[in-house]
């Protein structure tokens, strides 16, 4: 086995100023003897003292600027093993410890963990370079700290080696957690994961989408940079700028990029809040910096500085604006309070940190607190002439006050958990070894056990969990002026496990409310009813406003998109806030046209009865029996009424009964009625006919009662296949933006088309057969009435076709009741007006006398026209013959013509019944 030794040497160059360290011992703040040494690492100073811009010799640099908040740690660490000592926990068994100044670098810190791991009691300091640590005992058996992630990070690598524990009480980088590269690392307080997830949840809750960032160009800063990135995405919140500051402030850079910082500050003048990932000693330098530039905002700060008394005693510091700050959860810390009031220096105590401490409050004695802290950190940075020990005393004692004014609780109870985790483990281990022994266990032991302990503090239980944290929390602060003073008041509490804000009194709820009314935004909040159009491409934070489209809404402000409503039943305006239900239309019985519409089928009705009764007082009388007589009459009249009646089912909410009903009472009376009137028709064409054929054509077709009931019952057939395979039902027509349209969906547009087009046939033969009658007398004309009734028809059903098929809405019921009003009271009017004007107006014409001698002169003129016809067409046919008219050979049918003319004239000076019937049949004319 290979064996190095690395001596652990300070590199003594010879210079002017003596500014390297003389030996190791240089750089140990402090140790105290034991059974079971602790190490400890803690940045009392903040940085190297170096003239040059970066190391040009492997030699470690004198420690300048004393840090009081790091010594209260040290301190803080010290009490907690002498209370662990002091207690029952650890029966027989004393901790020790050795803390050692990092000075805020790396590389200080690393040569203090050489030491650590070096053999322990060996003749020299060496660390011996094996295969297998498992039975090597180090210097100590754990280390507490460091603070900064940056120096935690290198020194746990180290530490790894021999898988010794160490448990941070500040370190927060993410990184940490993995356990592969960080196995022996343990912390009590929880990731950066967590703190920038209730950043994040403080920014969205105040409203607040467009903010900066500043970190330091560090594994701490670009970790918690990167994870604030994530979280801020994942919750719309667009960061405007990242600013990154240098680590160390040894870095001759540092004041130029503070200043660049403050620039892009104030350019991005919508930017009222920045998040702060930083040590203390920048956030005094950029804040001291802010001041000058009276820039005033909302600072988020990170645990490092939160509770920093150092920064909140800046001169002017409330300049700056409003500082809200995560820290970690304090626990009670008046045991540590008693401590500092007790604190005195003795003469036989290994405590150099203190001893500096007394040196330089020595010689800032005649200083007020208030300037105290500045005075020490300015008389940190050179060499100070040690003071009498009367002195220093006398002047440390006085000042206590002012250690506990600097103390910050939430980094106390964090190294109070280290503390106590490392004895409930040590406490574990050594029930059944001699731990007096220092050769009992090695750390990697001691890791095992620490990693399973789980110990209560005041009530509280705590435990690492598989990542190595403790998630205790956080503690909310907000820094407020009270008396003149700006003063770190606790608000709230985060609650890891449920990502939420725990506020107890209502002033904490109105200081949260006082932070929603500052503004941090690209561009205007979005009211309700608009939503966001992304300007910029790279910030979904910086929008314009628009409209929410019709039918869409948005119901909060700033929503991403505008939700839509439910189509078939809700309705939304430009603009809208919420949706509204649609209102339920259809042709209803209050709407004003529809009053019309019912007052024209009323008023048909009344003409049906109206006529009824004239005809029903006039039974007797030609006009009425010219008419078909009273049964036919009613029949028709009946179907009018019906027909006036089924525009009622047109009217009103839609049911399927009124759905099914109002087709069919329509199709069937109607086609009732045109039947009646074809019949009529037929009638008038046959006693009016002087045409042999066409006599004995219109003698077969005549059959009134089959006629009616066959084109009828066609008519039945038809409307029941309809009702019975695609019948009417009601409809909710979702398809108009505002109204949900109630109607009657026809079931088949093929048998409803059916149905009409049925109708429309039996009205054309009727229409034909009225047409070929048109000549009758003028009194009792019916047919050249019902050929204008069926033409009134044709023009009215033709108009609707297309109307109807481009109507849309609630009115379209309407145009087929119009149709129907036309179409009837075009009938009813060409139908029956006409003879109640004779018997009304005109009775001298409605008598059995006149009514036979209009008959007659009709007959004789039909029957001189017709021998007129027959002796033109004789003499036509003999010329094309070339025979004489009176020689043989006449055709029969001009024989036929010459007889019925011989007896149309014989007859013609006849003024009886009986002539009259010889010219024209008797049936025929009781047909009229």
């Amino acid at each position: 086995m290979a064996l190095l030794i690395i001596l652990i040497t300070c590199f003594v160059i010879p210079l002017a100023t003596s500014q390297t360290c003389q030996t190791p011992d240089d750089f140990v703040a402090a140790t105290s003897p034991g059974h079971v040494i602790i190490g400890g690492l803690f940045a009392i100073h903040e940085k190297m003292l170096s003239s040059e811009d970066y190391p040009r010799r492997p030699e470690i640099q004198k420690c300048v600027g004393f840090e009081i908040s790091i010594f209260l740690q040290t301190l803080a660490m010290i009490h907690s093993i002498e209370m662990i000592n002091n207690s029952t926990l650890l029966s027989g068994i004393k901790l020790g410890y050795e803390i050692y100044d990092t000075c805020t670098e790396v590389t200080v810190a690393m040569a203090a963990a050489l030491r650590f791991l070096s053999k322990f009691n060996g003749s020299r300091e060496i660390v011996q370079f094996n295969c297998d640590y498992s039975s090597y005992v180090p210097r100590v058996k754990a280390v507490i700290g460091a603070g900064y992630s940056e120096i935690t990070i290198a020194v746990s690598r180290m530490l790894n080696l021999q898988l010794m524990p160490q448990v941070s009480y500040e370190s927060t980088a993410e990184i940490l957690s993995d356990k592969i590269r960080f196995p022996s690392f343990l912390r009590t307080v929880p990731s950066d994961f967590y703190q920038t997830k209730a950043m994040v949840n403080l920014i969205q809750k105040s409203g607040w989408n467009w903010i900066g960032i500043i970190a330091t160009d560090d594994d701490y800063g670009r970790s918690a940079l990167n994870t604030f990135a994530v979280q801020t995405t994942a919750n719309n919140v667009c960061i405007a700028f990242k600013e990154v500051l240098p680590a160390f402030l040894s870095d001759n850079t540092i004041e130029v990029r503070i200043n660049e910082t403050l620039e892009k500050i104030i350019a991005e003048a919508q930017v009222n809040v920045i998040v702060v990932f930083l040590r203390q000693f920048h956030v005094f330098n950029l804040f001291s910096k802010a001041i000058e530039r009276n820039i005033n905002k909302i600072w988020i700060a990170s645990d490092n500085w939160s509770t920093a008394t150092k920064i909140t005693t800046i001169p002017n510091v409330k300049k700056i604006g409003k500082v809200v700050g995560f820290t970690f959860r304090r626990g009670n810390t008046s045991s540590f309070h008693s401590f500092l009031q007790n604190l005195h220096i003795s003469p036989s105590e290994n405590n150099k940190a203190l001893s500096d401490y007394a040196t330089l409050l020595s010689a800032c004695a005649y200083v007020k607190d208030s300037d105290l802290s500045q005075c020490i950190s300015n008389h940190s940075q050179g060499n100070l002439a040690s003071k009498a020990n009367m002195d220093i005393e006398r002047n440390f004692s006085l000042r206590n006050d002012f250690l506990w004014d600097y103390t910050e609780p939430g980094f106390v109870h964090s190294i109070q958990l280290a503390a106590l985790a490392l004895g409930y483990a040590i406490r574990d281990l050594c029930q059944a070894r001699d731990c007096q022994n220092p050769n009992a266990f090695q750390p990697w032991e001691l890791l095992d056990a620490l990693k399973n302990v789980t110990f209560t503090d005041e009530g509280n239980s705590f435990h690492f969990d598989a990542h190595g944290d403790m998630n205790t929390g956080y503690d909310v602060v907000l820094w407020k002026e009270i008396d003149g003073h700006l003063t770190i008041t606790k608000i709230a509490q985060y609650d890891l496990k449920n990502d939420v804000f725990i506020i107890t009194d209502q002033e904490t709820k109105n200081e949260f409310r006082n932070l929603k009314q500052i503004q941090s935004k690209c561009s205007k909040e979005c009211s309700p009813g608009q939503m966001k159009k992304t300007t910029r491409s790279q910030h979904i934070c910086c929008y314009e406003c628009v409209n929410c489209p019709e039918n869409h809404y948005s119901n909060q402000t700033d929503m991403d998109h505008c939700l839509l409503c439910n189509n078939e039943t809700q309705w939304a305006p430009v603009r809208s806030t919420a949706c509204f239900e649609k209102e339920v239309e259809y042709l209803n019985w209050n709407d004003s046209f529809a009053i019309l519409l019912l007052a024209l089928s009323l008023l048909g009705i009344v003409f049906v009865l109206a006529i009824g009764i004239i005809f029903t007082r006039n039974l007797n009388t030609p006009v009425v029996k010219s008419s078909g007589g009273l049964l036919v009459c009613y029949v028709i009249l009946l179907c009018h009424f019906l027909n006036f009646a089924s525009t009622g089912f047109f009217i009103g909410e839609p049911q399927d009964f009124t759905c099914k009903t109002r087709q069919t009472l329509f199709g069937v009376s109607f086609t009732l009625c045109i039947s009646c009137i074809l019949v009529k028709s037929l009638k008038i064409l046959l006693a009016f006919s002087f045409d042999p054929k066409m006599q004995n054509f219109l003698k077969c077709l005549y059959k009134p009662i089959p006629i009616i009931f066959t084109c009828t019952g066609i008519q039945v057939v038809i409307c029941t296949i309809w009702l019975i395979f695609a019948a009417p039902a009601v409809e909710e027509n979702v398809s108009l933006p505002r109204v949900i349209l109630l109607e009657c969906e026809e079931g088949s547009i093929l048998a409803f088309g059916s149905m009409l087009g049925y109708i429309a046939i039996l009205a054309f033969i009727c229409f034909i057969f009225a047409f070929k009658g048109r000549k009758l007398p003028a009194n009792y004309n019916e047919a050249k009435f019902i050929t204008f009734g069926m033409l009134i028809y044709f023009i009215a059903w033709i108009t609707f076709v297309p109307i109807y098929a481009t109507t849309f809405g609630k009115y379209l019921p309407a145009v087929e009741i119009i149709v129907i009003l036309i179409s009837n009271y075009g009938i009813l009017c060409c139908t029956f007006f006409p003879k109640c004007y004779v018997i009304l107006y005109k009775q001298e014409t409605n008598t059995k006398s006149a009514f036979l001698k209009m008959i007659y002169s009709y007959s004789s003129h039909s029957a001189s026209s017709l021998a007129t016809s027959h002796v033109s067409l004789d003499s036509t046919s003999s010329n094309l013959a070339g025979t004489n008219p009176n020689a043989g050979g006449k055709p029969a049918a001009w024989q036929e013509s010459k007889d019925l003319q011989a007896q149309a004239f014989a007859h013609t000076g006849r003024e009886n019944a009986t002539s009259t019937s010889k010219i024209l049949p008797r049936k025929r004319i009781s047909s009229i």
